[in-house]
């Protein structure tokens, strides 16, 4: 069987693959549809990135510079293990005229090295340190992917969404934190079509597993549990508990999110009030305790009762924006900023937690006035008909910026979508909130 994460299998003609891609990425990109010559991890990605918008000729943004870059990367668990990645795939890199680069959890390039040559060429594209490669900004590419999907990929040429990309082959995979499971980021090799081979893949999985071995090594674990809960932008939430990673249904999601945001604790009352709303009153208090029993079952003792509680500190990402915002974080709370909570949930709980955290990351945006987060939110699903915000970007751009002259269309459509002039000036009228 086709390993599914390599770009070709043995024996595969690379002329006659790139050929075959490149038709396919041309159909895709004019009628929208994918060819079965394209690998599923690639098409998936394809569609993900046409979603985010990601524009054909624009370059990955550049998010860290200088001295904040400097003190960003020396600060994040992967500079621990660094050393390592140049020992194992430095040297390769650099005499086989490639690139090692690492990056972070939200695509951030922390480290680009290896041969002269081929660093200035990648240079062009910003395939440099500091710059955002994740699949919403730089579309399919394999550190971008590989943080999507959660495994180790290689995207071969016109497998890359970004034709500017597509005289690329790279292969990367995503690096945990062995003892809370988190992802830390990726490492990457990149370089020409000859890296379309097991071996680049394997050796990259080989690396991210010695470098986890490191971390595992060198940082002592911690006394107690320590909990994660990641809701932002998916529909079940992830709980990691000492490495152990578990997918909860829609309804455990709901009580969990719940529960990490009041510590005290809920009363069963309350709690079924949140979750049920309206029809609390016609649920039978058999129905939340049989649900608390299956949660119970799976998380152990990290539930508690009377009140219902979590019995550990839990470190919630929708907490952490908040906390970003709190302290004027604006770019930090965005990067945080995966989606809305739960999107698919309608517990009034849930509901009133996703309006705030979302008013509030829209609002920091608004005022921060900088053109490339507000692009992001209005390329964004939950964004894309924000007239102010689409209106607070063409004020914030010049007038010959890439992009803009897309943009105007859009926001003179939504104008005249809630009743308004579509004639006047954006920018002149984005105090009116028209309703958003």
């Amino acid at each position: 069987m086709v390993n599914p994460w390599l770009a070709m299998a043995s024996g595969a003609d690379p002329a006659e693959r790139v050929r075959a891609v490149c038709r396919a990425h041309e159909e895709f990109l004019t009628e929208g549809a994918v060819s079965p010559a394209v690998r599923p991890v690639v098409a998936d990605s394809w569609r993900r990135s046409a979603s985010a918008r990601v524009a054909q000729d624009g370059l990955a943004p550049i998010d860290l510079a200088d001295a904040e870059l400097e003190a960003y990367r020396a600060d994040h668990p992967l500079a621990r293990v660094m050393p390592l990645f140049r020992e194992l795939l430095g040297t390769f890199a650099h005499d086989g005229a490639h690139l090692l680069a690492v990056c972070d959890e939200q695509g951030r390039m922390l480290w680009v090295e290896g041969h002269a040559g081929v660093r200035h060429q990648a240079e062009r594209m910003n395939f440099v340190a500091g710059a955002r490669w994740d699949e919403r900004h730089a579309g399919t590419n394999a550190p971008g992917t590989a943080l999507t999907v959660d495994h180790a990929v290689q995207i071969f040429a016109a497998e890359h969404y970004h034709r500017a990309v597509q005289p690329w082959t790279c292969a990367a995979a995503p690096v945990h934190d062995p003892h809370t499971g988190r992802l830390l980021g990726a490492v990457d090799i990149t370089g020409g079509d000859h890296l379309a081979a097991p071996h680049s893949l394997a050796l990259v999985q080989a690396t991210a597993r010695a470098a986890e071995g490191r971390l595992a090594a060198e940082a002592p674990r911690p006394s107690g549990p320590r909990v994660r809960l990641t809701a932002l932008g998916r529909d079940e939430a992830l709980l990691v508990t000492d490495g152990r990673r578990l997918r909860l249904g829609p309804r455990h999601s709901e009580i969990m999110v719940l529960l990490a945001a009041h510590p005290e604790g809920l009363s069963g009352d309350r709690l079924a009030l949140e979750l049920y709303g309206d029809q609390a009153d016609r649920r039978s208090p058999v129905t939340l305790r049989a649900e608390l029993s299956r949660l119970r079952r799976l998380v152990g003792s990290l539930l508690g009762s009377r009140p219902y509680r979590l019995c550990a500190p839990v470190r919630a990402d929708v907490a952490a924006v908040a906390e970003e915002l709190a302290a004027g974080n604006t770019h930090a709370a965005v990067r945080a900023y995966a989606g809305p909570l739960l999107p698919l949930s309608e517990a009034p709980g849930v509901c009133r937690m996703r309006r705030i955290v979302e008013d509030d990351v829209r609002r920091a945006v608004l005022a921060c006035g900088d053109p490339e987060l507000l692009r992001w939110w209005t390329r964004a699903p939950w964004g894309e008909d924000d007239l102010e915000a689409g209106e607070a970007l063409l004020a914030a751009l010049p007038a010959h910026a890439p992009g803009r002259a897309s943009l105007l269309p859009r926001v003179r459509r939504l104008r005249a979508a809630y009743g308004l002039d579509p004639g006047v000036r954006p920018g002149a009228t984005s105090a009116q909130r028209t309703g958003l």
